[in-house]
């Protein structure tokens, strides 16, 4: 059976472009009902657009408080009824009303090797650290911001005169590909928690 994605994505949507993408294999194992995001601008909104996924803003401004704007998300995102929720770029930190309506069941991917450099400067934060070894994770989302349980890495290797720019360009090329191959595992075969541990049977 063919899991049903929702992407949630605030950004260029490059990492969505990739799932994206990857839905033509017909081996992959899901298929992208929808995407939402917090900003009416984002260009991930043309990339959706474009492969005819629907597409969804709530945006923060226009809600009173943050838990009226995740109560809203979460309203949102159950209209497609996914099995699975993925942030892909998502600049947002996700409340109660969405984690507790939908636990374990939303991944995110992060520019950086958790726990260290979390939050929104991981790829800055580790460059100006003096790392040699940087890379990115995909993991499942709690409470925390980029706490959840790990359920990948990978690796990116740091030369001397690396900026950011074309550091985070090489972790991309390496998320975008563990990214989808993670999504396509989850819904394939699901996941077993246990503590801090992931499993993917």
């Amino acid at each position: 059976m063919t899991a049903r994605i929702v992407v949630l994505a605030s950004g260029s949507g490059t990492l969505m472009q990739a799932l994206i993408d990857a839905q033509s294999d017909l081996t992959i194992a899901y298929r992208i009902v929808g995407m939402l995001s917090d900003r009416v601008d984002a260009p991930a909104i043309e990339r959706a657009a474009r492969a005819d996924i629907p597409t969804v803003v709530v945006d923060p401004g226009e809600h009173p408080d943050r838990g009226e704007w995740n109560a809203r998300l979460a309203d949102a995102i159950a209209n497609f009824s996914p099995d699975w929720i993925v942030c892909a770029g998502f600049m947002r930190i996700l409340g109660d009303p969405v984690l507790s309506r939908f636990p374990g069941r939303i991944v995110n991917s992060h520019p950086a090797l958790l726990p260290s450099f979390a939050g929104a400067h991981g790829v800055r934060d580790a460059l100006a650290y003096g790392v040699r070894v940087t890379g990115c994770t995909i993991h499942l989302v709690d409470a925390g911001v980029d706490t959840g349980p790990i359920l990948a890495q990978e690796a990116v290797t740091v030369q001397p005169h690396d900026d950011e720019a074309h550091v985070h360009e090489q972790i991309k090329i390496v998320e975008r590909r563990l990214l989808v191959d993670i999504v396509s595992d989850l819904c394939r075969h699901g996941c077993t928690v246990t503590g801090r541990k992931v499993t993917i049977p």
